[in-house]
């Protein structure tokens, strides 16, 4: 019978002008040559947790079971913050804990957690400010070669772990779903934090399109069901592959046509009379 070949994952906020990525990658090639690296991105903003959790949740489930997933986006490096060791639907997580995986684990459920501490496996000397290449990267190696994770360091239960303080959405005194944006992608998309659920169970009977999306003075009317319902140039409003609602802008990049950022309201209500 064939051998599955090990897939390990990497998700920075390195970006791609420096060579910090591609000594992680050597580092874990020298270690098991007969891994199979993914590059998920490196282009995770500098020090933005919430982006790498969202980007985690939303990739991890793609791979087939019994991969790693590496995830160093970690402005606490070399500071008190511990590194961990997660294992969930069969799948591995090394990450530092800064509450990266908080939506990861966010139903609860994990199968294993363990803390990073057993430097047999760690390069020498540890530099204070690349982890990702001495810890991270040789841990994620030696796991791939098939090292029980319990043997990383000691077991840790769920709420030994960081969990971030994300924020959720809520229904104002004047009956709008109110969330804010979380992430802006490559393309200008803005994205908030209201998922296809959330926003169902807010509209019930009314219909997708009779609800009115409002992000400062600019207002979008219904949901679009994809990109070209609109004409280039023109605003919409659709849940993206993360079922998440995006505020977007057909072929252009809507962050800088509605001047928005990080953290603004988004706000859904029914169409009233006074929308005609």
């Amino acid at each position: 019978m064939k051998k599955n070949i090990p897939v390990i994952t990497l998700l920075t906020d390195f970006g791609l002008e420096d060579e910090y990525a591609g000594v992680m990658k050597g580092v874990i090639l020298s270690i098991n040559v007969g891994v199979r690296l993914v590059d998920l991105t490196h282009n995770v903003r500098r020090h933005d947790i919430v982006q790498a959790a969202l980007a985690i949740n939303a990739s991890f489930r793609y791979f087939p079971k019994g991969s790693i997933h590496v995830i160093v986006v970690d402005p606490g490096v070399g500071g008190r913050r511990n590194i961990i060791c997660l294992k969930k639907e069969g799948h591995f997580f090394i990450a530092p804990d800064n509450g990266v995986l908080s939506l990861v684990t966010q139903d609860g459920r994990v199968d294993e957690i363990c803390a990073v501490t057993n430097d047999s496996y760690f390069l020498k000397p540890v530099s204070n400010t690349f982890h990702g290449r001495d810890i991270f990267a040789p841990v994620a190696a030696h796991l791939s070669k098939g090292v029980d994770m319990l043997r990383l360091g000691q077991k840790l239960a769920l709420s030994d772990i960081v969990r971030l303080d994300v924020a959720a959405p809520f229904l104002s005194s004047a009956d709008e779903l109110v969330g804010q944006i979380i992430s802006i992608d490559h393309f200008g998309n803005i994205v908030a934090n209201i998922d296809k659920e959330i926003f169902e169970k807010f509209a019930k009977e009314t219909r997708s399109k009779d609800v009115v999306i409002s992000l400062g003075k600019f207002k979008i009317q219904g949901v679009s069901e994809s990109y070209d319902t609109v004409k280039a140039g023109f605003p919409l409003a659709v849940f993206g592959s993360r079922n998440l609602l995006e505020i977007s802008v057909n072929q252009a990049d809507a962050s800088t046509y509605f001047k928005a950022g990080i953290g603004q309201a988004v706000k859904v209500r029914p169409v009233t009379n006074k929308d005609s």
